[in-house]
């Protein structure tokens, strides 16, 4: 039962409470940054919350120590070119120790917050599929992103931030018709957002912008999908 509040720790101090600064510095800076033992100490904190239970204070330690040598390792060992691949084994790590610790204390008393593995399942799939996984879809694409002047040759008025948040809401909804078992739902998301994106894409005659779209739009739809199995199968 530690498991989903220890992965929901996870997901809320990686990225929804590390602003992009944060990464900048500890990148520039390394382990002379104040930010790299502010995120380790705020994650050490997050997994001590929802944990809820004071005797389990060394997992809490033991997942803010792990999430320091990966997070070092990653900032010495990382470059330019391999920034996508250290993020994903950067995770998996974090993943891998979470794991362990679960299967090490495998205890259904060992969490009670008045909340069911269910709905634990829940709220941490519904995490996962806001900054997480818009992180994740912009990391797994950043190799076709496209040029400056390729992209700002379409005149617009999109609002600020807009594509993330469609992209954040999309993507719950489409995790909210799975769970309420109405597929027909992802499908007239899918149709109206390819009717709404792609005809203002195909006006601007930017065949390599329609196609990173495109990909982008896939994944998130597919992540979410994913997702809404994996937690229906969970629960």
């Amino acid at each position: 039962m530690i498991l989903m509040p220890l992965i929901l720790a996870h997901l809320t101090g990686d990225f929804l409470l590390q602003p992009n600064s944060w990464v900048a510095a500890k990148e520039r800076r390394k382990h002379r940054s104040p930010y790299l033992y502010l995120h380790v100490l705020l994650h050490t904190v997050l997994a001590f919350v929802l944990l809820a239970d004071l005797h389990l204070w060394w997992i809490a330690a033991l997942v803010g120590l792990s999430h320091f040598i990966i997070d070092w390792s990653k900032l010495y060992f990382q470059k330019q070119s391999t920034r996508r691949r250290w993020f994903f084994m950067d995770q998996a790590a974090h993943i891998a120790v979470i794991l362990a610790l679960s299967i090490y204390y495998h205890t259904p008393q060992a969490f009670d917050l008045e909340l069911t593995f269910e709905r634990w399942t829940l709220i941490t799939g519904a995490v996962f599929l806001t900054i997480p996984a818009s992180v994740v879809i912009k990391t797994m694409i950043s190799y076709w992103t496209p040029q400056s002047e390729e992209s700002s040759n379409i005149q617009t008025d999109s609002l600020a931030s807009a594509g993330k948040y469609i992209g954040i809401l999309e993507r719950l909804l489409v995790f909210i018709f799975i769970a309420v078992n109405h597929w027909e739902g992802v499908g007239f998301m899918l149709a109206a957002k390819s009717v709404f994106r792609f005809s203002d894409l195909a006006e601007a005659k930017q065949r390599k912008l329609t196609e990173y779209v495109m990909i982008g739009t896939l994944l998130s739809f597919g992540i979410a999908i994913i997702t809404g199995i994996a937690i229906k199968v969970l629960t």
